[in-house]
């Protein structure tokens, strides 16, 4: 793969490349007009193709939060035509890697030393490149190591970023008023923790220690000596993504011993710890060969306050949602509905959010749920596409929810979408057993 010898880090820098990247996809629209009047049938795949590729081809030049953006969108599977979906995934956990000599001056640049100072070995060509940083084989201590290094200048570029990112979800998701500013808050926070480094292996620690419980789940071992705020030390742990897995597996017994150990993390972490990884991509997870999970970066982590949980989780159960008063109730607690809601926006959310938990919720009331269950997923895709095309819905505020929906829901929907790669059935309550 073609290695990045620079990242632009200034602000003009990065303006500069998404502008490129704008006048690329203008293009593409310009073509693409000109080619439908003469062939009114012509369809947008082909547009949303080549968008999907520009768009792209600029994010992963920058890396960072731009990026970051893209591998978030690219989990919200019914939000997005296909070719965004299969295009932005790739920033999950295969973008272009930083070329040797830079890793070499990035390295310098964080520890006062180069790799090679620190380690008895160090592989400059990286092993996988993401959003925030990369990853390179190492050995220490008669150990195989994997040492991440974070790209220079994301920690500071992260709130210009999200500046020029701002003006397209605001118009995605039909944000009106001040209040959206919350959301974009919450964003930034969670963006400049990922970028702490320090942070993320004394969470690392704390989630892995307490979740060890766990079967068939494994960690990696931290090394806080050879850990900065820009660099992390961990064993390296063999295993194949978990995408790979789901894609290569066709033992069902496999594929539910994989699917219940990583229901079980969650919703251990849900419940008891209040903490939860909120980053679940297949990236971030590897299948070993004796079909253990492995959780392997916990550089996102959602703190999850009493006065959200306590009304989210009573709005899994199937009475509190067929009780209308309850229901409203927790729909101004949640901040879904407002107390300066028309009777007419109150009503829409109302049904809105009914439909939507009663469907979403569907595997907490039950013993055993299977993700490869395609009445599901047909149900969450209809339901989708009904509010995405609704008018109604875009001439009303789209502010809808407390600002802990963004993260907790990213969570839940990247879960589903693992299970349902997988097509694992798990035993709902299964985890209560290591309480």
């Amino acid at each position: 793969m073609k290695t990045i010898d620079k990242i632009p880090v200034s602000k003009l820098g990065r303006t500069t490349e998404l502008v490129k990247t704008g006048v690329k996809v203008g293009g593409n629209y310009l073509k693409y007009y000109g080619k439908k009047a003469i062939n009114p049938d012509m369809s947008r795949d082909q547009l949303n193709e080549n968008n999907a590729s520009d768009i792209y081809d600029g994010l992963k030049n920058l890396k960072g939060s731009a990026l970051k953006v893209a591998q978030m969108l690219s989990m919200e599977k019914s939000l997005l035509p296909s070719a965004y979906v299969e295009k932005f995934s790739l920033s999950q956990f295969s973008v272009p890697p930083l070329s040797a000599p830079l890793v070499r001056k990035t390295f310098r640049r964080y520890l006062d030393k180069y790799p090679e100072e620190l380690y008895d070995t160090f592989a400059t060509q990286s092993v996988n490149a993401a959003s925030i940083g990369q990853v390179h084989k190492a050995t220490k201590f008669g150990k195989e190591l994997a040492v991440k290094i974070q790209y220079p200048g994301v920690a500071d570029s992260i709130s210009s970023d999200l500046a020029m990112v701002k003006p397209i979800a605001i118009r995605m998701f039909n944000l009106k008023g001040n209040d959206s500013e919350k959301f974009f808050k919450e964003v930034e926070g969670k963006l400049l923790e990922e970028t702490d480094y320090i942070l993320e292996v004394e969470q690392s620690k704390q989630i892995s220690e307490a979740c060890e419980v766990i079967p068939n789940l494994k960690f990696p071992k931290y090394y806080e000596e050879l850990s900065s705020e820009r660099t992390i030390t961990m064993d390296w742990m063999d295993g194949m993504h978990l995408s790979e897995f789901a894609k290569v597996n066709t033992n069902q017994e496999k594929a539910n011993k994989v699917g219940q150990a990583l229901w079980d993390f969650y919703m251990y972490q849900m419940h008891i710890l209040k903490a939860v990884h909120a980053d679940p991509h297949p990236g971030n997870f590897l299948v070993d060969s004796e079909t253990n999970l492995i959780a392997i970066d916990f550089g996102c982590v959602k703190q999850v306050p009493m006065e959200f949980y306590t009304p989210y989780f009573e709005l899994a159960e199937r009475k509190n949602i067929d009780n209308p008063e309850f229901f409203a109730e927790k729909l101004y607690e949640l901040e879904i509905l407002r107390k300066d809601d028309s009777e007419k926006e109150t009503a829409y959310f109302s049904k809105l959010f009914y439909e939507m938990l009663s469907l979403f919720t569907t595997p907490f009331n039950k013993e055993t749920f299977d993700f490869a269950d395609e009445t599901f997923w047909n149900g969450i895709t209809e339901l989708s596409e009904k509010y995405s095309n609704d008018t109604e819905l875009r001439k009303m505020n789209g502010n809808r929810g407390s600002k802990h929906f963004l993260y907790i829901n990213r969570t839940f929907f990247g879960l589903y979408n693992l299970l349902h790669d997988l097509k694992a059935t798990v035993e709902v309550k299964n985890f209560e057993r290591y309480l």
